[in-house]
């Protein structure tokens, strides 16, 4: 019998076959699991209860699953996999908006499912550790007129002001400042965004790197901070340097 891990996973799906499922690979594996077949339900049980993982059905019969994921990053940080049939490549972008971790697709392998959960739970015990471990680092990085503080997760103007992003977008140019002058390709920056599934040919990055563009560089000068590689990708040009 596999020995109690103490992860407690919320599944928030309408189907119960897959419920059924899916608690029974999870506590297979020693976690412990709650069900809910409503977006309506989420709200009370995340108030309720400690989830260390969320896996979310993206069509729910009351609630659609991305606006599900927003009301639970309005009250936690707990790591959300979208589970998806979907084919429209644009929800996975607006998923990374809300905070979503993930992605499932069905139908899925079981094996697939631990990985992901697995890998997920991994990144989130090691960001939780992460501030008590680097408590004398900074983990703040400059670049150009702007201050990317990579645990509070905001961006600063040379003011000190806070730069207003969304998650996709702060995780965007997170990838660019610590992969500075170095081409990405967009396969490479769609792994690093966590869209493990995207087609090479979806066009949600270049939208998601014009949005950024247009919060991080200066309207009234021609120097480009994100420049396209023509045939690549793209390239962070801006000298990175640990803040003061």
């Amino acid at each position: 019998m596999t020995e109690v891990s103490g992860v407690h996973i919320l599944i928030v799906d309408d189907d119960q076959k897959v419920r059924l499922l899916l608690r029974r690979c999870f506590e297979g594996e020693g976690f412990r699991v709650t069900e809910a077949s409503r977006g309506a339900d989420v709200s009370r049980l995340i108030d309720a209860g400690k989830y260390d993982l969320v896996t979310l059905d993206l069509t729910l019969p009351d609630i659609d699953g991305l606006s599900v994921a927003r009301l639970i990053r309005e009250r936690s940080d707990v790591p959300i996999i979208m589970v998806t049939g979907k084919g429209d490549l644009i929800d996975r972008v607006i998923g990374l908006e809300v905070g979503a971790d993930d992605y499932i697709s069905k139908p899925f392998h079981l094996r697939e499912v631990l990985a992901r959960v697995r890998a997920v739970l991994r990144r989130s015990q090691t960001d939780r550790r992460r501030p008590a471990e680097t408590k004398e680092a900074n983990r703040a990085l400059a670049f150009d007129r702007f201050v990317l503080d990579l645990d509070m997760r905001e961006l600063r103007d040379e003011t000190g002001a806070a730069c207003p992003l969304t998650t996709a977008e702060f995780s965007l140019l997170e990838i660019f400042v610590q992969h500075a002058n170095r081409v990405l390709t967009r396969d490479q920056i769609m792994d690093l965004l966590k869209g493990n599934e995207w087609s090479p040919l979806d066009r949600s990055i270049d939208n998601l790197v014009a949005r950024l563009r247009r919060k991080i560089e200066a309207a009234e000068t021609e120097a480009s901070l994100i420049k396209t590689v023509r045939g690549l990708g793209y390239i962070f040009t801006a000298r990175v340097r640990q803040a003061d």
